[in-house]
């Protein structure tokens, strides 16, 4: 019989030339562990999914439960599913009263596609207005409101209808008119290597939505639950999205996606055609029950004065000549380095040591922070440390 190892290479598709290929065969809280016995701490949260680290015991207590129940029935039609219907409650009473109506898909990048579909019924137009360096998922439709070429260029032609303005330039609103159906943004564009909104820029952006009759559409894939400080980014912003993204972190390990808005507004989705929308495995109840158990724990702890005060501890210990910007809120972090060749080498020399931690997509030269919420101080510390030492090696 093959060495997994060998299996992995020969049947499963590769998506890059040198996969990290990390055999591990177990994981819990920080911690992942290698077949070989070697423990890493997983800095990344398997890329901002596992905001309560790994393994929790209320997560697993409750699809455990689940699985007893039931597991999949109908998830879009006459089934009522109390697990599905319970979460959509919790969900909404967390957000403003306009966002109370919830569909849940497998993934962000679903969530993506439903949110493109839904603003074009509504409004009836077809023109969608995104950001250099933005980042909404790899499937077609999200691939098309994508702000980057070359991460686009291989697969078209794409959706038509798509313009793309530079991030935190007010004088480009001026695109937003009468014929744009959505404006699909970041709180805090992730991709790009953590570039934060100017202060007013979100509300300025939404005041011009309002003026044409356009849609908002926040995506907090990444910054959702948490991740930031409060519970949604979009929170301290003063503004309130139209449709709301959610993916990731928010299916507590397992897939789970959603798009929310008003009732008016989903509402078009069931007629005209019938089924405007549908998915197969959408709010499967395995991944509800998971993030049920989530949402509850989440919103009995302190985890936005704890996840902003950890995120200081990072930036007072993180202070080298090569590191040449701390980037970030709360625990979603970036440190920008000179080169991406500089970044490859110390994210190698830390995984050397112990530590996985990763670049971004359309900043290679910056390297990744957002570590499961869990984390603790001397945890913090001892992930600086490795980080330090990986730059002195430079």
């Amino acid at each position: 019989m093959p060495a997994t190892r060998e299996l992995f290479y020969q049947h499963l598709a590769q998506t890059s030339s040198s996969p990290l290929a990390l055999e591990i065969e177990h994981a819990s809280g920080m911690y992942l562990m290698e077949k070989s016995g070697r423990k890493i701490m997983d800095l990344i949260s398997g890329i901002a999914v596992s905001n309560l680290g790994h393994s929790h015991p209320e997560i697993k207590k409750a699809v455990k439960k689940q699985v007893d129940r039931h597991l999949h029935l109908m998830v879009y039609g006459e089934v009522i599913q109390s697990v599905q219907v319970e979460l959509a409650k919790e969900l909404c009473s967390l957000l403003p009263s306009q966002l109370s109506s919830v569909y849940f898909t497998n993934s962000g990048s679903e969530a993506t596609e439903g949110a493109i579909k839904l603003a074009k019924r509504f409004t009836g137009r077809n023109k969608i207005i995104s950001f250099r360096n933005s980042y909404h998922g790899s499937t077609q439709g999200s691939l098309s409101v994508c702000g980057n070429e070359a991460l686009k260029n291989s697969y078209r032609p794409l959706l038509p209808g798509i313009k793309i303005l530079e991030f935190n330039s007010v004088a480009e609103l001026g695109e937003i008119d009468e014929k744009t159906a959505a404006v699909i943004i970041e709180p805090i564009q992730a991709e790009a290597g953590l570039i934060i909104p100017e202060e007013t820029y979100l509300k300025k952006l939404k005041e011009e939505c309002e003026a044409n009759g356009t849609l908002l559409i926040l995506d907090e894939i990444q910054t959702g639950m948490h991740r930031t400080g409060p519970m949604f980014a979009f929170e301290e912003s003063g503004v309130i999205p139209d449709i709301l993204l959610l993916g990731k972190a928010f299916g507590g390990g397992l897939p789970l996606g959603a798009f929310i808005s008003s009732r008016k507004i989903m509402s078009v989705l069931s007629y005209d055609p019938v089924l405007g929308h549908i998915t197969t495995f959408g709010g499967h109840p395995l991944s509800c029950a998971a993030s049920l158990a989530l949402v509850k724990h989440l919103k009995q702890g302190n985890y936005k004065s704890e996840v902003i005060r950890k995120g200081r501890v990072f930036q007072n210990y993180l202070h080298h000549p090569l590191i040449r910007e701390f980037r970030g809120k709360g625990l979603f972090c970036a440190l920008k380095f000179d080169s991406s060749d500089l970044n490859q080498k110390v994210i190698g020399k830390c995984l050397e040591r112990g530590l996985l931690t990763d670049w971004f997509l359309f900043a290679p030269d910056c390297l990744r922070i957002a570590p499961p919420l869990i984390i603790s101080d001397d945890e913090i510390k001892m992930a600086c440390s490795v980080i330090l030492e990986s730059l002195n090696e430079n």
